[in-house]
């Protein structure tokens, strides 16, 4: 992984990449970013910069994607370059989920923990950071470097450490000279502050919408497709890509559909839609919801601001649907019937039957509609 090959580039992860390049890096960083912002392509980044043979650029900046060095950590087997990551079953380590970690890598480096532990199997078994992971790590540190600048420990998620962390508090304070180490967290609250106090903490902020859409169309997505998923993903990638394969570009005009049928009120279309909707699949069905709760907070946004449009992330018709909309709901009528979608996705997380719960959600939508200001 390259620096040139990642979505964006925060500052956080600039003066990070201008350290590595002045050979200057902390020895114990600790990366927070947003599920599927990037964490964990960054510190790819990062660490083959550190193991290039060859750097380019004025600074040094750029890993040379050639050497021996760069091959090998472009498949993720640089002798190096070690890993740890959250897997399942007591007394496993990392090493045991190898093969699957590179296959995982390769795809994306924007995975998310739920993604990688139902890859290798977890179903609702709990990842962790095993004892024996931690011992396997000091092991590897305390070996000698083998062909390269540095030894690099890449600890994706260390939340999943939990107490077990204690044990790695003497190697990341005083590690071996030349190792450093590059922890990726996305729950920052559920680290040891034992760990937190001796890492140098760098915040990455997420893609922008702009730059989710950018990354999609590179993967052969629609541009249509691609900016209606970077709009929903809120700076998601992985969020993203999924909702690419979706049919998020035709929940715009399926939600205004179900809104002209919650306002009339009409049975018959109220079960016209909802019969329709039930045939999607579940996945296609929270990401609607995805995109009504998306909506109505540009609704509100639109609502603060007089109408203005500068700030408002939706197309030009769906835009234009929000005005009309404005002096029918008021924002009581907008928290209602966000709190009722809310519900809506939990009841489709627990396999509730879709043609009941939707049809009574637009049932629920029409009486809030239609409430009569006074009495919200």
């Amino acid at each position: 992984m390259h620096f040139d090959h990642l979505l964006h580039q925060p500052p956080g992860l600039l003066q990070l990449r201008q350290l590595a390049a002045a050979d200057r890096l902390p020895h114990a960083n600790l990366l927070l970013a947003s599920p599927g912002g990037g964490g964990l392509a960054a510190a790819l980044a990062i660490a083959t910069l550190m193991l290039c043979e060859n750097r380019q650029g004025a600074e040094g900046d750029s890993a040379c994607g050639q050497c021996k060095a760069c091959r090998k950590t472009s498949g993720y087997v640089h002798p190096d370059l070690h890993f740890a990551f959250p897997t399942i079953g007591p007394k496993v380590t990392s090493d045991t989920f190898l093969p699957q970690w590179r296959k995982a890598l390769e795809e994306t480096p924007y995975q998310e923990a739920n993604d990688w532990l139902q890859r290798i199997g977890a179903e609702n078994k709990q990842g962790n950071i095993t004892r024996e992971d931690c011992a396997n790590i000091l092991r590897k540190l305390h070996l000698k470097i083998f062909e390269g600048r540095y030894k690099v420990m890449l600890i994706w998620l260390p939340e999943y450490l939990g107490n077990e962390g204690n044990r790695l508090l003497k190697m990341i304070e005083e590690p071996p000279e030349r190792t450093v180490f590059l922890l990726v967290t996305e729950r920052i609250e559920l680290i040891l502050n034992t760990i937190l106090s001796r890492c140098q903490l760098t915040k990455l902020a997420p893609p922008t919408a702009d730059e989710l859409s950018a990354g999609l169309v590179a993967r052969g997505v629609s541009p249509v497709r691609a900016t209606a998923a970077a709009r929903l993903a809120d700076g998601n990638f992985n969020l993203a890509l999924t909702l690419a394969d979706s049919e998020a570009a035709s929940h715009g005009p399926r939600f205004l559909a179900w809104m002209r049928a919650c306002f009339l009120g009409s049975a018959a279309r109220l079960t016209e839609w909802t019969d329709e909707f039930a045939s999607l699949g579940r996945e296609n069905q929270k990401h609607f919801l995805r995109y009504a709760l998306h909506f109505w907070r540009e609704f509100l946004v639109l609502s603060v601001s007089d109408g203005a449009a500068e700030r408002v992330r939706l197309p030009a018709d769906e835009l234009e649907s929000a005005r009309k909309m404005l002096p029918l709901i008021d924002h009581e009528q907008l928290a209602d019937i966000t709190t009722l979608l809310s519900e809506c996705s939990e009841y489709v997380e627990r396999n509730a039957n879709p043609k009941i719960l939707f049809l009574d959600a637009g049932i629920r939508i029409h009486q809030i509609i239609r409430r009569p200001k006074s009495a919200a």
